[in-house]
């Protein structure tokens, strides 16, 4: 099962809308053209992991269902601390899995929390979800991968890690003690980054719009070029990981 995570879109609801001075829906669509044409068929899923809609409109998420239909992937997507989860729900809940859900992929789950806290750049995972999570898990009889927007731990970069996920601790005490669990990705910090808790793998994926600065090199070298990161889901449980990176659509 293969899966393309793409992040941080930004989108708005004029489709010539520009955030952080590019035009973020043309941004997007290069983005999964350029993806495809790397990974010369589309993928099995789109993972889109947070960010999703920078002006919280409606019309930000009908850009994005139009583009959607147009790509006829099955699709996956979480509300990032720029989002209106209601908004996102009402535009593309019966285009798209919306976090928080679990979704079949295969001989794997995709499970998809919402880090989306009202009022807050950073990060948080309520009691309520938290427990779902951990009776889904306490269910689980396939591997499972977990995304969410915000970084469940900081990453080593000053300005970004004050706005990661709160009480991080409760996630991870949660993903930690569960054995299907294979790996966590999320967005929200515009680059490429991986890490570990404990055994558990972690990665972040590259906005589709502009990059951050980098805390790790880029394995490709380019880490001001938008990007995304393809999930390969074996059937043995395994995971392997490939980045994925490509010139901006226009200078910014």
């Amino acid at each position: 099962m293969r899966v393309l995570q793409l992040s941080d879109p930004h989108l708005l609801a004029d489709p010539s809308g520009r955030c952080r001075g590019r035009m973020a829906l043309a941004a997007l669509r290069h983005g999964w053209q350029q993806a495809c044409a790397q990974l010369e068929r589309p993928p099995d899923w789109l993972l889109i992991s947070g960010d999703l809609c920078q002006d919280e409109s409606l019309g930000g998420y009908v850009r994005l269902r139009e583009l959607l239909e147009e790509w006829g992937v099955p699709v996956a997507l979480l509300p990032g601390n720029h989002d209106h989860p209601l908004l996102l729900r009402a535009a593309l809940g019966r285009w798209a899995s919306v976090a928080p859900s679990m979704v079949p992929l295969g001989a794997w789950q995709l499970l998809l929390l919402k880090s989306h806290r009202p009022g807050s750049v950073g990060g948080w995972i309520d009691a309520a979800q938290l427990a779902w999570l951990q009776h889904q898990l306490e269910a689980a009889r396939r591997p499972v991968l977990v995304a969410l927007h915000h970084p469940p731990l900081p990453i080593g970069n000053a300005d970004l890690d004050p706005i990661a996920l709160q009480q991080p601790e409760r996630l991870m005490d949660v993903l930690q003690s569960a054995p299907w669990v294979r790996g966590v990705v999320f967005g929200h910090v515009h680059q490429h980054w991986q890490g570990k808790a404990g055994v558990l793998p972690l990665w972040a994926c590259p906005s589709t719009l502009a990059a951050f600065k980098a805390v790790q090199p880029c394995p490709l070298g380019h880490a001001d070029w938008p990007g995304g990161r393809l999930l390969e889901l074996w059937r043995d449980g395994g995971i392997t990981t490939e980045l994925l990176r490509w010139p901006p659509h226009e200078p910014a």
